[in-house]
């Protein structure tokens, strides 16, 4: 079941309960003082004090008042969300022009690479053509892969180092030699 609003402010904390801001109560004073203060002093009528259930409802929250300030956070959360994704997408376009800098005349593909070597990214195998002197250097960790604008360069082991420090996703493939084999399929495998 749903709460009301004035509940929901309250869990909230927009809202303090208000009982804790009830006034004391007023004491009653004598008629006969109640007379000389009310009389008036320059002839106009007298003054009243106005009645303690108005003066309740007076500290009472308006609900527009609360709606207001609902509204009011929630377009706080709106702008630094929307702060957040502009911050996240202008470091996004630093790295990739940083990355494309890196990258710019280091790529080492050859355009008459007939052997593919491929692997995994992105849940599915890819591959990326080399000679045969690339694809040994490539297994045994002299060369690695990086990914920049949808494609994939070779590149020395440093500057695949460095891509990867800049961006951890543009490291695709690096392999480390040293490593134990997942299984008994050598790398070097051409299928």
């Amino acid at each position: 079941m749903s709460e009301s609003l004035r509940d929901q402010l309250l869990k909230s904390g927009l809202v303090k309960k208000i009982k804790a801001e009830a006034p004391p109560p007023v004491r009653e004073k004598p008629r006969q003082a109640e007379k000389r203060q009310n009389r008036p002093m320059s002839g106009g009528p007298p003054r009243r004090d106005p009645p303690a259930q108005v003066q309740n409802a007076a500290r009472e929250p308006n609900l527009a008042h609360l709606y207001g300030l609902r509204a009011k956070q929630e377009k706080e959360e709106r702008e630094a969300a929307q702060r957040k994704a502009e911050q996240d997408a202008k470091e996004k376009r630093e790295r990739k022009q940083k990355l494309a800098q890196l990258l710019a005349d280091k790529a080492l593909n050859s355009a008459d690479a007939e052997m593919p070597r491929h692997f995994p990214h992105g849940n599915k195998i890819r591959r990326v053509y080399c000679t045969s002197a690339q694809l040994a250097e490539l297994n045994r960790g002299e060369l690695g892969v990086a990914q920049l604008a949808g494609r994939y360069l070779l590149v020395a082991r440093e500057i695949a180092l460095q891509a990867q420090a800049i961006d951890e996703h543009a490291l695709v493939l690096l392999c480390d030699p040293n490593a134990p084999s997942e299984d008994d399929v050598p790398a070097d495998l051409v299928w």
